[in-house]
């Protein structure tokens, strides 16, 4: 019952962003990363990337278009694209923001809200049985024949 009530989780909008950027591992306060690659109000692709693992804590600090002030925040590395699939030429991480203040908050939704959406990415691995549902695979061997 109680699942019934609960809201469903909305998936923010990703947003292409070319923005030169600091990425910094505070274990040991190393440069990580230094281009933002899209962005969201809670998380950012960035590139190309040194080796971290998955949950280290980073900074990140980069000035927005249009903006005269610095952007500063605490995240986590949520993701790691290590550019081996198909379609990926470099290593990203993906960053979950975990700590900016609310003015931070509201500027960068007001920021990624002016950006365009990234477009979606080839899947190759989509039309070869991969990720087909069960109505597909009860018309398949209708359609071989």
């Amino acid at each position: 019952m109680n699942a019934m009530l609960e809201t469903p989780q909305v998936r923010d909008i990703r947003r292409t962003a070319r923005i030169q950027c600091q990425v910094v591992r505070l274990r040991d306060f190393s440069l990580v990363a230094d281009r933002i690659l899209d962005i969201s109000e809670h998380g950012m692709l960035v590139g190309p990337a040194d080796p971290v693992l998955t949950g280290e804590e980073v900074m990140i600090s980069f000035q927005a278009p249009g903006l005269l002030d610095y952007i500063d925040m605490e995240a986590v590395v949520a993701r790691i694209v290590h550019g081996r699939r198909p379609g990926e030429t470099r290593r990203e991480l993906g960053l979950e923001i975990s700590y900016a203040d609310r003015f931070t908050r509201r500027l960068l939704s007001a920021f990624s809200r002016r950006m365009p959406p990234v477009p979606p990415r080839f899947r190759p691995g989509m039309w070869r049985g991969k990720r087909r549902g069960p109505a597909f695979s009860a018309l398949a061997p209708l359609l071989v024949a």
